[in-house]
């Protein structure tokens, strides 16, 4: 008699039900109740505006990635001191040099996104990513992944150079000036890297560059 053959059945690995998104609309409970998880210094978390997160990210992003800072969509809230200068007398001629004390109101948005931890903050975008790709067809881009866009941010703020001068300034009418025309034509979004000053700059290079690469 033939030897009877038995087959192997290969076992099934049970399929891992993907986790349940919130909507874009109730988004903000869902990451407002995990974003403590994501950082150290909790009590930074007082920066972040907790109404719309995800649309807010996205759209200052993008508006970044252009030049254009869109102040009334930023995630985080402004800080509370403005920008100052000095006037200083140099060989008898009065010249306005920026204040660089008027860089410490960023220092807590710059220890918080020191904080972060990058590995979960990489998984968080991954995993909101169908919430990201649809407020970003809310602003007409049906097409384009969103992920280049914050690349091309993340781009422009480690392209930026700080100028090895301190910068003087002019102040033809309300609203100061850099004297430095090559530095005036510059776009919002890297007048602002200039205002942060030269070593939290770095810090956020540093700390986009690590993201960047995960």
């Amino acid at each position: 008699e033939p030897e009877e053959t038995v087959t192997q059945v290969p076992e099934i690995e049970p399929v891992k039900p993907e986790p349940l998104l919130p909507t874009l609309g109730e988004s903000d409970a869902w990451l407002t109740e995990k974003l403590p998880t994501i950082t150290w210094r909790k009590e930074l978390l007082k920066l972040v505006i907790d109404d719309d997160m995800i649309r807010r990210f996205v759209v200052f992003t993008d508006n970044f990635a252009q030049g254009i800072l869109a102040y009334e969509h930023s995630p985080l809230i402004k800080p509370n001191s403005a920008f100052s200068a000095r006037e200083i007398n140099e060989n008898g001629e009065v010249v306005i040099k920026w204040d660089e004390m008027s860089s410490r109101r960023f220092s807590l948005y710059v220890d918080l996104l020191r904080s972060v931890d990058s590995d979960t903050l990489v998984s968080w975008y991954y995993e909101l990513k169908p919430l990201v790709d649809e407020a970003y067809r809310e602003l007409g881009y049906p097409e384009e992944d969103f992920t280049d866009i914050l690349q091309d941010a993340i781009t422009k703020v480690l392209d930026m150079e700080i100028p090895k001068e301190r910068l003087e300034l002019v102040r033809p009418s309300v609203m100061y000036q850099y004297k430095d025309e090559a530095i005036e034509q510059l776009d919002d979004a890297d007048k602002l890297m200039l205002r942060v000053g030269k070593e939290k700059l770095l810090v956020i290079k540093s700390v986009l560059l690590e993201i960047s690469e995960k």
